[in-house]
């Protein structure tokens, strides 16, 4: 009897053998999750760096950073003699007559035998903005001269105009191609690139069909600023196709730095007109002076390649050494006076 009662609670106090899941079940993870736990294994190599010790961590800027390329040497004598170490004395500053002819012998058919080459200007600037602790960016322009020459490039440009007696004189005069609305059209319908121009030139009467070409152009977009927007068709034209292009370019290193290097003419052109096209340059970069004490153009040298002579001038003969606030102030009268009288005509 004993027994039976005890079977009995057996079978009521735990469940069947058949009751209990043993058998292990796989569930299918997601798709990519497999992959992602492989990459994840893939190990990384990392470089070890041994340590450096702080006055020597980054030296190859802190070295090219070292030299000051603002050459200043006002403190040393002026050579008395036709011969001397050039390091211990100042630079020689020659008139600009003098400096080209001393590159003409150099290139004379005797020597060099390139009596044509071009004559460079290199400006040196301080790029220091009107606050001390900022810096100018960068910029590029467009000058207009008097005397052009062969630049050995071929500005492509288009212009937007009403009139039809317009849009001939600005072919004459050496666009690419002029128009109105039909030109507008087509741009609008990808049968003009724009991308195929370097310079947009408008006249003011077609500035409100214009307007739905802004996102097209962006920057190349016609202002009065930089000349690209007047009433004064061939005159505009001329500027862009014949103009002394130019780029300031701020030092990475010594960022109080800048550089512009360009062409005003050739050798075998007339002096006279060589010296005006580099005033026509200097003035257009004093046009951008920050308006702070001290100088902006800092040098000026004379080069032609191919040889590796440079001569110093004296920029000052032509703008002014430094800032002048009532100069300024006339500059800024000038100009409101010139766009009002723009806006009338």
């Amino acid at each position: 009897m004993l027994r039976i009662l005890i079977r009995s609670s057996l079978r009521t106090n735990f469940p069947a053998a058949s009751a209990l899941h043993t058998s292990s079940v796989e569930w299918a993870a997601r798709k990519g999750t497999r992959e992602k736990a492989k990459k994840k294994k893939i190990k990384v190599e990392v470089k070890k760096v041994g340590f450096i010790p702080h006055n020597q961590r980054n030296k190859d800027k802190l070295l090219t950073a070292v030299v000051n390329k603002h050459v200043d040497d006002s403190w040393k004598q002026i050579p008395l003699d036709d011969v001397y170490v050039g390091r211990y004395y100042r630079w020689k500053v020659y008139p600009f007559r003098e400096a080209v002819e001393s590159h003409r012998e150099t290139h004379h058919p005797t020597m060099y035998n390139v009596p044509n080459a071009n004559l460079d200007v290199h400006i040196e600037l301080n790029m220091v903005a009107e606050k001390k602790t900022r810096h100018i960016d960068n910029f590029y322009r467009i000058v207009k001269i008097d005397h052009s020459f062969s630049q050995g490039v071929d500005r492509q440009i288009i212009v937007f105009t009403k009139t039809k007696e317009s849009a001939k004189e600005a072919m004459q005069a050496g666009a690419t191609i002029a128009g109105g609305a039909e030109l507008i059209r087509d741009v609008q319908n990808g049968e003009v690139q724009l991308s195929d121009y370097q310079y947009v030139l408008a006249h003011p009467e077609v500035l409100p069909e214009l307007v739905t070409l802004r996102g097209l152009m962006k920057k190349k977009f016609p202002n009065p600023k930089n000349g690209s927007l007047g009433v004064d068709i061939p005159s505009m034209v001329q500027h862009f196709k014949n103009g002394i292009e130019y780029s300031a370019i701020r030092d990475e290193n010594q960022r109080d730095f800048g550089l512009i290097t360009t062409t005003i003419g050739s050798l075998n052109m007339d002096i006279d007109h060589l010296e005006k096209n580099l005033i026509s340059v200097l003035k257009d970069v004093d046009s951008v002076r920050p308006k702070r004490d001290g100088k902006f153009i800092t040098r000026v040298l004379l080069k032609s390649s191919p040889s590796s002579e440079q001569f110093k001038i004296d920029p000052f003969l032509y703008v002014n050494e430094t800032y002048e606030k009532f100069v300024a102030k006339e500059d800024n009268e000038a100009e409101v006076k010139d766009e009002e009288a723009q806006a009338v005509q």
